[in-house]
């Protein structure tokens, strides 16, 4: 496999790195989290104007066509910066409304969502029953030629932003997916922050009048699309912790060259040079499982497959990014721990990048199921 990027990869990823070294540092992002919506609008309007949002869109919906591997490297770019905008739930549940919406419902939603001016996420778990893609709690009736929406669906990052919600709900006929406006008299948000500092939300839906065209797709057929949806989701959250481990591993590196003990570098110590090796192997053993994730969930071909990739590349990346940001933070000293360091920041995200679409246990049960 070729693990290089091409020159229209690598151009990309630069950009959003040089856009996001500039305007979205680390105090610039703090600033974010302490204001009320926990959201930049310059910054995603800048990462709309860069295309990111239509890269994996069809050509003919107004998208580029691409793929998994081509957000790679600049999800790799968000991880870095710590970016606290849902893009990543934005793009995944553009794709599900791209390989599932009728032609007037991708006209009437795809082109906001290119440009960044209407918000979407994807509102697939429940209560109580982790991290299981099939709802339970949550259902949807046809009554009278309308649909009416019941439950509740639990952490939907980005709700709290979002114009339209992309729901899954159990219907007679199985498992489908609605689009619900996140305003519609019936829909209540209970907003939170999750411990990395995005925005989420607990979403109730009581008796929620949908029109029939509000069904994506065909009802009952739902699932694999979700399916798909989620691991293409969690190879790109792959990426967005290789970046952030990245991070991790370059800032304990410039800082035991600078912090002295016993008047030397730390960095001399032979006992912390071997752990900083291991940081680097585990880190490039963990990029290289998840570009093999991305490329798996690309290639398409039997689902089975694409899902013991992922989940064997979030195996890994659940381990790498627990090994990494604590090796991080315990060279840092007590100085790792503290608000205004950035490696502080950056355990707290690769934290929540193990637990995010199954955590190491949810991933190994399914990768010995599928294999």
């Amino acid at each position: 496999m070729n693990f290089e990027l091409s020159d229209e990869q690598q151009q990309l990823a630069d950009a959003v790195r040089k856009i996001l070294a500039g305007s979205y540092g680390f105090e610039q992002r703090q600033a974010v989290l302490r204001s009320a919506s926990g959201f930049s609008d310059s910054t995603w309007a800048t990462l709309a104007d860069m295309g990111l949002m239509a890269l994996a869109l069809p050509e003919a919906d107004g998208g580029f066509g691409g793929g998994a591997v081509d957000l790679m490297a600049p999800m790799e770019a968000c991880g870095e910066a710590l970016l606290v905008e849902p893009l990543l739930d934005h793009i995944v549940a553009g794709r599900l409304l791209a390989r599932t919406g009728s032609v007037p419902q991708r006209a009437a939603l795809l082109p906001g969502l290119i440009d960044g001016t209407r918000h979407l996420a994807f509102a697939s778990l429940e209560p109580g029953q982790r991290y299981a893609l099939a709802p339970v709690a949550t259902t949807a009736q046809q009554s009278s030629g309308v649909w009416v929406l019941d439950g509740s669906k639990s952490v939907v990052v980005g709700a709290a932003q979002a114009h339209t919600l992309i729901v899954s709900a159990r219907t007679p006929e199985g498992t489908s997916l609605f689009v619900v406006d996140a305003k519609a008299p019936g829909v209540q948000l209970n907003p939170s922050r999750t411990a990395d500092g995005l925005r989420a939300a607990d979403v109730q839906f009581k008796a929620v009048r949908l029109g029939a065209d509000a069904l994506l797709g065909t009802a009952g057929a739902a699932l694999p699309a979700i399916e798909e949806a989620v691991d293409f989701a969690t190879a790109l959250l792959c990426a967005d912790a290789i970046g952030a481990m990245q991070y991790a591993l370059d800032a304990t590196l410039d800082y035991t060259k600078t912090r002295k003990q016993f008047g030397s570098p730390i960095a001399s110590f032979q006992v912390l040079q071997h752990r900083m090796v291991e940081m680097l192997i585990t880190l490039e053993q963990a990029r290289s499982m998840a570009i093999r994730a991305a490329a798996q969930v690309d290639a398409g071909g039997d689902p089975r497959e694409r899902s013991r990739v992922v989940s064997g590349a979030k195996i890994k990346i659940a381990d790498a990014a627990q090994l990494i940001s604590q090796e991080a933070v315990q060279l840092h000293g007590g100085m790792g721990m503290t608000e205004e360091l950035k490696v502080s920041h950056t355990f707290r995200r690769l934290t929540m990048a193990a637990q995010r679409f199954g955590d190491a246990d949810h991933h190994l049960e399914r990768y010995a199921a599928l294999s």
